[in-house]
C-alpha cells in the first residue's frame, strides 16, 4: 500500500518499518473512501509484508494488530462517523473551525475596503445558517466570494441586492453558480451551450458522490461526454498533473455535490429520480448527505428561479418528486425507536426540510409532535435549522434538548424558535451565565411557556439576574433549577424572581449550596409567594437556616411539599422549623 503511492521507498521500507513506533500515518477524509472500511472487522493482519485489502489493513492498523506502536490520523466528516464504530480510536477531536473573531477578520482581509466589510459582515450576521457556517474556512471563502460578487452586479445600498443575497446553502451555491455563468462570455465556447455542459458534469459529479470519487481522469471526463476545451469548464473544475497524467477535481467538493443534484432539474427523468433518492438515502455512510440537502433546496421555486436565464426552466415536476420523498422521508424518521442514530437521522429530515424553506411543507410533516433531540450534541448550525423548524410549527408545545452540548452560540441561535413551546427542557448542556441573557430573551418573548427544565447546568454569576428579571413576567409554573452551582448570592435573585410571578407553583433548587446570610432573602420571597412544591434538598444548609425557613414556610399559604433531605439541619433552632411545619399546609416533608 505504501509503494504504491510512494515507489521510491523501495529500498527503504524495511528497514522503516522496523520501527512503527516512529511512523505516522495520515488517512485524509474517510468519508470520500472508495473503500467501506469496517473497524469492526474480525479478520487479522500482522505482517506488513501480507497482501491485504485496504479496510483490513487500515482497521489493523488502528487497531494496533499491525505495526503495533504507529500512530495514525484519520479526518472524516461528522456523518461518517455515525456508522463507524468510534470506540477503536483512542482520541477524538472535532476541529471548531473559526470563532466568530476569526469571521470577521477573514472577512477583513477578503474584502479590504471597510465599507463591503461592514455590508458583507453584518448580511451574514442577520443570517444565522450562513453566518453559523462561515465556522468552516471553505465555507467562509465561498460565502465571501458569492458576496464579492452580488455587490460587483448590483450597487451595495440598493434593496434589491438585499433580498437577493443567499439565505440557504443551496441559495449560495446557485448564486455562486448562477454569477459564474453571468459572467461568462458564451461565445468563447464556440455553441456548446451551457446546458450541454452542466450536464455533463453533473451526471460526472453525481457519479463521483455516489461513488466515492473526487478526482476524475481522462477516462471519466470521455466517458460523460465532458469538453474541457471550454471556457465555461476552467472555471468550476481544477486541472492538476502533467500529460498524460492529468486529472481533474471541483474546485469545492460542496460544488461536486451541488451539480450533482442540479442535473436532476436541468435532464429530469423521473424514475432515474427516484433511484437516486433511494440509493442515497441507503448510504449509511454520508456521502449523499449534502447531495440530498441540495435536491431539497432546489425544489424551492424561488431558489430555481435564480438560474433560469442562465440553463433555462427547471423542472418543476423534479421538484414534487423531491417533495413527495421529504414528506414519505419525515414520517418514517419521526416514527422510529427514538435511539441516538434515529434522532441523527431525523436531525437530517431537519436540514433537508430547512433548504426546502417550504414553511407549509415544516408544517406538515411535523405538526404538533414532540421535538426530542436529548443526548445528540447539537452545533449552533444544528440549532438554527431546529429553530426554524420549530418555528414553522407553533403547535408544537414539547421540546426536549437535554444533554445536547449546547452552546451559548447556539443558544442564541435556538431562542427565537421557543416562542411557543410550552414544555422546554435544557438539561446538562453545560449552559454558563453568559447564557442567562438568551434565556432571558426567550423567557421574555414566550408567554406559552409553562415547564422550564435548566437542571445540571453552571447558571451561577452576574447575568443570572438577567434570567431572575425575566421570570417575572412569564408565565411559568414549574421551574428546575437544580445542579447549577447556585450559591446564597444568587438567592436575592431568585427572591425577586419568586416574589414578582404570580404563575410559579414548582420550584427546584435542589443540589445547589444556598447557605448563607442571603438565604433569607429568598425565604422571605416563599412567604409571600404561590409556590406548592418545593425542592433544598443537598444545599448545604445547617441548623442556622431553620429559622429563616420556619418564616418562609408559617406564612406561605399554598406550599403543600417540601424536600428538605441531605441537609444538616441538627441543632437549637430546628424546633421552630417543625413548629412551623405543624402550623403550615405542608402535607409531604423530607
Amino acid at each position: 500500500m505504501i509503494l504504491h503511492k510512494y515507489p521510491y521507498l523501495g529500498n527503504q521500507i524495511g528497514d522503516i518499518l522496523q520501527h512503527p513506533e516512529n511512523l505516522l500515518f495520515l488517512f485524509d477524509g474517510l468519508d470520500e473512501s472508495v473503500h467501506q472500511i469496517d473497524f469492526r472487522s474480525s479478520t487479522l493482519c500482522t505482517n506488513p509484508k501480507w497482501r491485504k485489502d485496504i479496510s483490513t489493513i487500515v482497521s489493523n492498523l488502528v487497531k494496533q494488530n499491525l505495526l503495533k506502536g504507529c500512530s495514525m490520523l484519520i479526518t472524516s466528516r461528522p456523518a461518517r462517523l455515525v456508522s463507524v464504530d468510534t470506540g477503536v480510536f483512542q482520541r477524538i477531536a472535532e476541529i471548531m473551525g473559526f470563532l466568530p473573531g476569526n469571521r470577521l477578520i477573514y472577512f477583513e482581509n477578503f474584502f479590504g475596503n471597510k465599507e463591503l466589510v461592514e455590508k458583507a459582515f453584518h448580511h451574514v450576521q442577520e443570517n444565522d445558517t450562513l453566518y453559523t457556517f462561515c465556522y468552516i474556512p471553505s465555507y467562509c471563502w465561498i460565502v465571501c466570494t458569492v458576496l464579492s460578487m452580488c455587490f460587483s452586479a448590483q450597487p451595495t445600498n440598493s434593496d434589491q441586492l438585499m433580498t437577493s443575497l443567499p439565505k440557504t446553502v443551496t441559495q449560495l451555491f446557485v448564486t455562486f453558480v448562477s454569477n459564474i455563468l453571468a459572467n461568462h462570455n458564451q461565445n468563447k465556447d464556440g455553441g456548446h451551450t451551457v446546458q450541454e455542459l452542466l450536464t455533463s458534469i453533473g451526471w460526472m459529479a453525481e457519479y463521483g458522490v455516489m461513488n466515492h470519487i473526487i478526482v476524475f481522469d481522462k477516462r471519466y471526463l470521455d466517458s460523460f461526454s465532458v469538453r474541457t476545451n471550454k471556457h465555461l469548464f476552467s472555471c468550476f473544475m481544477m486541472e492538476s498533473g502533467q500529460p498524460p497524467d492529468v486529472d481533474f477535481t471541483f474546485l469545492h467538493l460542496t460544488l461536486q455535490e451541488f451539480f450533482a443534484a442540479l442535473v436532476y432539474f436541468i435532464n429530469y427523468n423521473p424514475d432515474r429520480l427516484q433511484e437516486a433518492l433511494d440509493k442515497a438515502e441507503s448510504y449509511k455512510d454520508g456521502r449523499a448527505e449534502i447531495f440530498l440537502r441540495f435536491l431539497c433546496g432546489l425544489s424551492d421555486s424561488s431558489t430555481r428561479s435564480m438560474l433560469k436565464s442562465h440553463v433555462g426552466e427547471l423542472s418543476t415536476q423534479a421538484a414534487k418528486d423531491v417533495v413527495t420523498w421529504i414528506q414519505k422521508n419525515t414520517t418514517k424518521e419521526q416514527s422510529l425507536d427514538k435511539s441516538i442514530v434515529d434522532k441523527r437521522l431525523l436531525l437530517n429530515v431537519f436540514y433537508f426540510l430547512f433548504e426546502s424553506r417550504n414553511t407549509f411543507l415544516v408544517s406538515q410533516c411535523i405538526g404538533s409532535n414532540k421535538i426530542d433531540f436529548s443526548g445528540v450534541p447539537l452545533s449552533p448550525l444544528d440549532c438554527s435549522v431546529l429553530s426554524f423548524i420549530i418555528q414553522c410549527c407553533s403547535e408544537t408545545e414539547d421540546v426536549n434538548l437535554s444533554k445536547c452540548n449546547i452552546q451559548s452560540e447556539g443558544l442564541k441561535k435556538l431562542i427565537p424558535g421557543l416562542r411557543t413551546s410550552k414544555t422546554l427542557s435544557l438539561e446538562d448542556n453545560d449552559l454558563t451565565d453568559i447564557s442567562c441573557p438568551h434565556l432571558a430573551s426567550g423567557i421574555s418573548n414566550n408567554q406559552t411557556l409553562r415547564t422550564l427544565v435548566l437542571t445540571a447546568n453552571n447558571l451561577e454569576g452576574p447575568h443570572f439576574s438577567d434570567l431572575m428579571t425575566a421570570l417575572t413576567t412569564s408565565q411559568i409554573e414549574e421551574l428546575h433549577l437544580n445542579g447549577n452551582n447556585l450559591t446564597d448570592s444568587s438567592c436575592p435573585h431568585l427572591a425577586s424572581g419568586i416574589r414578582n410571578n404570580q404563575t410559579l407553583r414548582i420550584l427546584n433548587l435542589s443540589d445547589n449550596n444556598l447557605e448563607s446570610p442571603q438565604f433569607s432573602d429568598l425565604m422571605a420571597a416563599l412567604s409571600t409567594s404561590r409556590i406548592e412544591e418545593l425542592d433544598l434538598h443537598n444545599n448545604n444548609l445547617t441548623d442556622s437556616s431553620c429559622l429563616h425557613l420556619a418564616s418562609g414556610i408559617r406564612h406561605n399559604k399554598t406550599l403543600w411539599k417540601l424536600d428538605l433531605s441531605r441537609n444538616s439541619l441538627e441543632g437549637p433552632h430546628f424546633s421552630d422549623l417543625m413548629a412551623a411545619v405543624t402550623t403550615s399546609q405542608i402535607k409531604e416533608l423530607w
